[in-house]
This record gives structure tokens, sequence and C-alpha cells, in this order.
């Protein structure tokens, strides 16, 4: 299969991207930047509301007791923040335009303009430090750099991905991982990372987005050190050629991986099973797109993922299928990290973090595009869903821990 026909599925399905970064694995936070000024829609807000939530580089480092304006319509109003760094404007005309300032010990904060929404409200977060920060990081990123490499090890991180497709009765598979180094300090991990695709892997290809560091050979996967502090991305994708209703794939993981998360749009009487997965089920997107996703805990380093693909279409009359695009994988991601567990609230919890940490990094490659001239005519569109389903998001985690959204 050609790099290019792989790029064009996965590319823009690559919704483990958004953690990728040394700051997000020292932070486990993605970059603040990305939401700062940006309003947010609530429908969970009372009509005619909007909070302003002002922090100091980071989104849980929330300043309290800071005056806040918003202005509408030319008319100023004035709050101050509470402990959870909110400060709430009630009664706001609906379809009005505003604008929020706060200024943070010289700092002037200021965000974009917004207009009141006729139904539900707004939320707004302002950062302050964001120079500072990213000065610091820069710094911090160059002595890392310059810094001699020291021994350690890398996993592959809970964000990775195994999704299946089947366009035209054939069965390609996509490999999207994230290599984790926890370390501060880059790190040799005695070699290269090598991982051996399943038996009868074929067309193997590197696909838009994966680190350079990693090439592909045959059926074998190569990803050369030293490994930087955060996530290296590995995405490949490759044609697993089959003749039955079912086949078994085996793959052997030469570093741990934290979680096994295998998906696929649901075609016929596709099923996975192994005695591996905890959880295997059919669940629905927003726009009603049946997928199958299995999980389970992770495996250690040599272990092997075995698992069967059953109800394979084998000269089925299945049409062809349009392939998975980003709206939908984020979609599938959102739904998974909403599945209820055994873990109780502490794990939902998590799941919301997790899924709204992807939405925001997901809203800064929009937003990169958009400032380089590289919007996508899809761009409009997928904006807009994301910052819906953020709104559901900030809802869901403030009426279970007020404290803990961002």
């Amino acid at each position: 299969m050609a790099v290019r026909r792989f790029a064009q599925f996965v590319g823009s399905a690559v919704f483990v991207l958004g953690f990728a970064g040394s700051a997000f694995a020292q932070i486990n936070m993605p970059d603040p930047s990305v939401i700062n000024g940006k309003a947010i829609p609530a429908g969970e807000l009372q009509t005619g509301t909007v909070t302003v939530r002002v922090v100091r580089e980071s989104l849980g480092n929330n300043i309290v007791g800071q005056p806040v304006n918003v202005t509408v319509n030319g008319e100023t109003r004035r709050a101050v923040t509470d402990e959870q760094g909110r400060a709430e404007f009630k009664g706001l005309p609906a379809g009005a335009n505003g604008r929020a300032e706060a200024n943070v010990k010289g700092e002037q904060l200021q965000s974009d303009t917004f207009v009141v929404p006729s139904s539900g409200g707004l939320r707004v977060i302002l950062v302050a430090g964001l120079a500072d920060a990213a000065a610091r990081q820069k710094k911090e990123e160059a002595e890392a750099a310059a810094a001699p490499p020291v021994k350690g090890q890398v996993v592959l991180g809970g964000n990775s991905r195994i999704i299946f497709e089947f366009p035209d009765d054939l069965m390609r598979v996509f490999y999207m991982l994230e290599i984790v180094n926890n370390a501060r300090a880059r790190v040799d991990i005695g070699g290269p990372l090598i991982i051996d695709l399943p038996k009868g892997a074929a067309g193997a290809s590197p696909l838009e987005g994966s680190s350079p560091q990693a090439t592909v050979a045959g059926s074998r996967i190569t990803i050369t050190g030293p490994f930087a502090s955060g996530v290296t991305n590995m995405q490949v994708g490759f044609q697993m050629p089959f003749s039955g209703s079912s086949i078994t794939l085996e793959q052997k993981w030469p570093v741990p991986i934290e979680q096994v998360t295998v998906a696929s749009q649901k075609l016929g009487s596709l099923s996975f099973s192994s005695p591996q997965f905890s959880s295997v089920g059919d669940v629905k997107s927003d726009d009603g797109t049946t997928f199958l996703l299995a999980s389970g805990p992770g495996i250690p380093a040599g272990g092997t993922l075995r698992m069967q693909v059953s109800g394979l279409p084998v000269h089925s009359s299945v049409p062809r299928y349009v392939a998975l695009g980003l709206a939908s994988a984020i979609a599938l991601l959102g739904i998974w990290l909403a599945l209820p567990g055994s873990a109780g609230t502490r794990d939902a919890h998590k799941r919301l973090i997790a899924r709204r940490d992807a939405l925001l990094a997901e809203l800064a490659q929009i937003e990169e595009r958009s400032r380089t001239g590289r919007e996508t005519a899809k761009d409009a569109t997928r904006k807009a869903r994301v910052l819906a389903e953020l709104e559901q998001i900030y809802g869901e985690l403030d009426e279970a821990s007020p404290g803990a959204a961002a």
C-alpha cells in the first residue's frame, strides 16, 4: 500500500497526536495557550452567563481574588475570581458582542471577541505567564538536547491505538503508538527500538506525523534513539491479507505497553476476541456510526498480544465504506473513554480529563493550520464540533468535581 493512501486515511485520524510533546509528559496537561482567550459554549450554564477562569501558566494553577472585566456592547462589568479561579457574569444580553480582560501583576490578558449565545452560556480561560513559561521550556529543552543521553527505558503509552479499516474487502491495520520517555533527559535504551509486525503483514509504510526516527523495512519497524523526554510518535500502516472469515494476529511488544486499545468501524458481523481483552463492545458515534472497541490491561516487555478478528468481509456485498476521518476517530475515542468501568467515579473523571486534553490538542492543530494558511475545508466544521464536545466535558467535570475541571 502506497504511503500516500495510508496518509490519506490515518494522517487525518491521528487522534493521539494531541498528546505529543515534552511539555505534556512533564505536566500532564495540553499547551494552555491553545485555549487561552477562547470562549467555549457551555449549555449547562444559565442563558446569558459567562464565566472567566484565570490561571497562571498551567490549567490547574488558579488565580484567586483576581479582578476580571467583561465588556458587552460597550458596557463593562467587573467580578472577582473565586477559589476555582472563576469570575461569573450573569444576565448578559443574547447576541451581544463581548470581551473579557484581566490585568495580572501588570500583564494584560484579553480574550477573543465572543457572542453571547441565545441558549446556555460561555466559559472563557485567561492564562497568565505564557511567555515566561515558553521561554523557560525552550531553555530546558535546549539544555536537555545538549546534555548527553542517560541510560533508561521507554514504554508504549496508554494512548497508543491499533485501528482496523476494511475498504474493498481488504484489511488495513494502523499502529498509532506513543513511545514515552518519562525521564527529564534523553534516554539511550541500549540500541534502537525494533518492532516486528505480525506474520503476514505486507506493504508496511510510515504515516504522516510519524517521527523521522522511525523507519520501515519489510515488516520490521526500527526507531533509533536516543529518545527525547516526553512522547515520540510512531505511526505505521500495513495490510493483512486474509482468505477466510477470521484471522489470528500476534504482536510481540519489545517494551511494555501500558494499555491495549483496538478499534474499527463495525462492518457486518465483525468481532474481536482475545483473552487479553477486558472489554469488547459496539458503540455508536454522534452521527450513528457503529464502532467495535476492545481494550485490555497493559502487557509487559516481551509479551505478545494475541487476538482473533472474525466476521471478515470475504466476498461480501458490503458496500465500500468511507475511510475513517479525524472527526469519527475523535468521536470513537470519546465514546471509548466514556464507557463505564469497574474503577467507578475516579476512572470516569480520568477519562473525561484525557478526552478533554485530546480535544484541546486537536483544536491547537486546527488553529495552527489556520495561522499557517493550511486550513482545510473540514476544519471549520470540525472546530465547531470540538468546541461543542468540550462544552459537554467541562459541564460534566464541573458536576463531578467542581475544582478539577480546567
